[in-house]
């Protein structure tokens, strides 16, 4: 039976080979995609691995036995796990609040706490820091203006717990989001019918049936939070994380095998959660959509229940615009809680000290996001629509640069980039190589799950009159693809102007990012060229975003006017 079966699969296998070589432009384009991800993803990532367990002299696990007998590497580890656990507690509940009021009460400014929910997720990781910083530090507005005092010290795990908190707690909820949205609403519905109570309805049936999303959302802001670099830079003191200490070891001690160790040891916890909520899942069925039609929603109106909501809702909101409120006036007052009269001082400063950040920034960004659009719709179009060997590495190599801490990627591309024939460190070239396979998931992802609700016989139908896989693609697929499309160039976009877990090993004198510009003005309590860097770096995402709708919009246009 086992003999049976290997044959019928190697007899697949030579089909799917036999299909592939009738185009061979098309078979050379997965060589290629397949060589790059090899190179892009999988070597950067094994070479941090290795790095850990072999030394100058060969095989050495010194470096792994000092750390399990160092205090400082038990107590980084005990510390990071800690603030990811208790901040994707926090950011899930306030994430989950948010989901359900939008999408589940009848309660006014549901579009603008959306608006205002998606601002964190828009600007550079550390703004939030900054914030604290000119409203609680030692001349901030509220800790010395307004009670006075002298010596505030925001430095410190609560502090920074408050941050991740605030910062992360948009991904929960956009991700608790569509899970409510996709929960059908009927059954909700027949036990109100049936005399059960709102709170009846919400602890039996919307918060189990929700259970996947919260575990999911707690899993994305506890990775997220532990492998955070700019928030405990700026604002955790004497609170040591592991990505910070990664990188004090490598920018501070020069010792890349110990760096190497600790970005990998961020690994260790990330991925038992990954592998805890998984385990969860699958032991119980949460279908409820079946394709049978079902009514909408019986949106709840209750004044004890909405109420509640939106007060919750309006305080998180007013904490957001406080803080960023806080940035946006520190880019115009001469010296923050000292000399409080406007100028355009800050501004003027980095457009010419800070002119080339400015600059690099926005160039890498641009050259990066629509390779990383395009390679994402052609990769997803090719996992869905087409059959060829290697289709799971293929998958799987588009994930691995995304699933690990944006630390482990970038010392995987020092190690990897640092010596002939790949000798990239220090160009743009290995920048946007960051920037385009750790960004590229998020694309795929949307790209595959796009074409997966369009049958393929509108792909084959152009195919039997005579295109090839290429003009298919372009003319058919991408455009079927406009939404997803769209996700991925303006994901790729921020992530690139925003990004500095990977791209702070990366920077060089020639090719600064605005980000690390931030960092070092914020160290240098340089505060108010820090917020002008913050409000230009926002002001340039907004305008890109949309003109990336404006372009996209027109690729729609173009499909009808084909058709």
């Amino acid at each position: 039976m086992n003999m049976q079966n290997l044959q019928h699969r190697l007899t697949i296998k030579k089909k799917e080979m036999k299909s592939l070589t009738k185009e061979p432009l098309l078979l050379l384009l997965v060589i290629l995609i397949f060589l790059s991800l090899f190179i892009f993803s999988i070597y950067p990532i094994f070479q941090v691995l290795k790095a850990t367990v072999v030394g100058e002299n060969g095989f050495d696990l010194s470096v792994l036995t000092n750390a399990a007998t160092s205090g400082v590497f038990l107590h980084a580890l005990w510390n990071s796990i800690k603030l990811g656990v208790i901040a994707a507690i926090f950011a899930t509940i306030i994430g989950f609040v948010f989901a359900f009021a939008v999408t589940r009460t009848e309660m006014k400014g549901k579009k603008f706490f959306h608006l205002i929910a998606l601002l964190p997720i828009i600007s550079p990781p550390f703004v939030i820091a900054l914030s604290v910083i000119l409203l609680f530090g030692r001349n901030g507005v509220i800790s010395s203006g307004l009670f006075g005092f002298e010596d505030s010290n925001v430095y410190g795990f609560r502090s920074l717990l408050f941050i991740q908190t605030l910062a992360f707690f948009p991904i929960a909820y956009l991700n608790l989001r569509g899970v409510l949205e996709s929960i059908d609403s009927s059954v909700e519905d027949a036990a109100l019918n049936l005399g059960a109570s709102r709170w009846d309805v919400f602890k039996s049936i919307t918060f189990p049936l929700a259970v996947p999303g919260v575990l999911s959302s707690l899993l994305l802001v506890f990775i997220k939070s532990i492998e955070d670099f700019g928030n405990p830079m700026v604002i955790a003191g004497d609170y040591s994380t592991l990505a910070v200490q990664a990188y004090l070891q490598i920018t501070g001690m020069y010792n890349l095998r110990s760096g190497a160790f600790l970005a990998v040891a961020l690994l260790l916890p990330s991925m038992t959660a990954y592998f805890i909520q998984k385990y969860w899942i699958s032991k119980k069925s949460y279908v409820t959509v079946t394709g049978k039609p079902s009514q909408s929603s019986i949106k709840i109106h209750e004044k004890y229940i909405v109420i509640p909501l939106f007060a919750l809702c309006s305080l998180v909101t007013g904490v957001v615009l406080l803080f960023y409120g806080s940035v946006l006036w520190g880019s115009f007052v001469k010296v923050w809680g000292v000399n409080n009269s406007l100028t355009l001082d800050h501004f003027r400063y980095i457009f010419t000290i800070g002119a080339d950040s400015i600059k690099n920034t926005l160039y890498l960004a641009l050259v990066s996001t629509p390779i990383t659009g395009i390679l994402g719709m052609i990769i997803a179009f090719l996992l869905i629509r087409k059959q060829f060997v290697g289709k799971k590495l293929m998958e799987f190599a588009t994930i691995l640069p995304f699933a690990v801490p944006g630390t482990v990627v970038g010392i995987g591309y020092i190690l990897a980039f640092n010596s002939k024939p790949l000798l990239l460190t220090g160009t743009a070239a290995i920048l946007i190589i960051a920037f385009t396979f750790r960004n590229i998931t998020v694309g795929i992802e949307a790209g595959t799950n796009s074409l997966r609700q369009v049958d393929k016989s509108i792909e084959e139908a152009s195919t039997i009159l005579g295109a090839n896989s290429f003009k298919t693609f372009w003319l058919i697929s991408l455009p079927l693809m406009k939404s997803a499309f769209f996700s991925g160039l303006v994901y790729s976009f921020v992530r690139s102007m925003t990004s500095i877990s990977a791209v702070i090993f990366l920077v060089s004198v020639s090719w600064n990012l605005m980000t690390v510009s931030i960092l070092s003005q914020v160290e240098a309590s340089r505060l108010g060229p820090a917020a002008a860097y913050c409000i230009i770096l926002i002001i340039i995402i907004l305008a890109v975003i949309g003109l990336l709708e404006l372009l996209v919009n027109q690729l729609g246009s173009k499909k009808r006017r084909l058709s």
